[in-house]
C-alpha cells in the first residue's frame, strides 16, 4: 500500500477500535458519531469518508468477506465442489484477519440482538452479501447448481458461521482467536458435510 493508504487504514482502524470502546462503556445509543470521531482524533465530517453511519462501525470487513468469498470462487481449482469453495474462503478470512473472532465480532452480535437499527443493518449486509454469493456459485457451477440451490446452500453456510460464532461467544471459556476460530470453522464444515458429500 502506499504511505496514503496506510494512513487511510490507520484512521478507519482507529475509528473501529474507538468505537468498540465507546460503544462498551457508554452504550450504543449513548455514543454520537461526534464522539467516536473525538476519540479517533479526527473531525465529525472526516468520519463519513471512513463510513456512511454509525452502524457501519460494527461491520468494518463485511466487503472483506464477501470479496473472500467470490475470489474463491473464481479461483476454484477444477474438482472443488461449491460447498468446499465456501469452506476455503471461509480459511482464507480467518487467515487474514481475527476480526470475525474478535471482542467487537461478540459485541456486534450482542447489539444485533438488542439494537433494531444494528439489527436491520446487519440483515441488510448479510442479505446482499448471499444473494451475490449465489449468484457467482451458480454461474460457477451450473451442473450442480440452480439459483435455488445456490442459495440454500449459501444461507446454510452464513447460517452456520453466525450460528456457530454465536454459540462460541456465549459459552466464554478462556479460548483464543485461533481456538475459536478453529472450532467455528469445524462447526460449519459439519453443517455443510450433506454438501461435500452429493455428486
Amino acid at each position: 500500500m502506499s504511505l496514503r493508504e496506510r494512513k487511510r487504514a490507520r484512521t478507519r482502524q482507529a475509528l473501529v477500535d474507538a468505537a468498540t470502546r465507546l460503544f462498551e462503556t457508554q452504550g450504543y445509543e449513548g455514543t454520537t458519531i461526534a464522539d467516536i470521531a473525538a476519540a479517533a482524533e479526527i473531525g465529525t465530517r472526516t468520519f463519513f469518508s471512513y463510513f456512511a453511519t454509525k452502524e457501519d462501525l460494527l461491520f468494518p470487513e463485511a466487503e472483506d468477506r464477501l470479496r473472500a468469498a467470490l475470489d474463491a470462487i473464481a479461483a476454484r481449482d477444477p474438482g472443488d465442489r461449491p460447498a468446499e469453495v465456501l469452506l476455503i474462503a471461509l480459511r482464507h478470512v480467518g487467515e487474514a484477519s481475527d476480526e470475525i473472532v474478535s471482542p467487537l465480532a461478540a459485541l456486534r452480535l450482542e447489539l444485533i440482538s438488542t439494537v433494531p437499527s444494528v439489527r436491520g443493518r446487519g440483515l441488510q449486509i448479510q442479505q446482499d452479501a448471499q444473494l451475490e454469493i449465489a449468484r457467482h456459485l451458480a454461474a460457477a457451477f451450473p451442473d450442480e447448481l440452480d439459483v435455488v440451490g445456490a442459495a440454500a446452500l449459501t444461507g446454510a453456510f452464513v447460517g452456520a458461521v453466525t450460528g456457530a460464532l454465536q454459540a462460541l461467544f456465549d459459552q466464554p471459556d478462556g479460548r483464543g482467536p485461533a481456538e475459536l476460530r478453529a472450532a467455528m470453522q469445524a462447526a460449519v464444515a459439519q453443517t455443510l458435510a450433506p454438501w461435500m458429500d452429493e455428486r
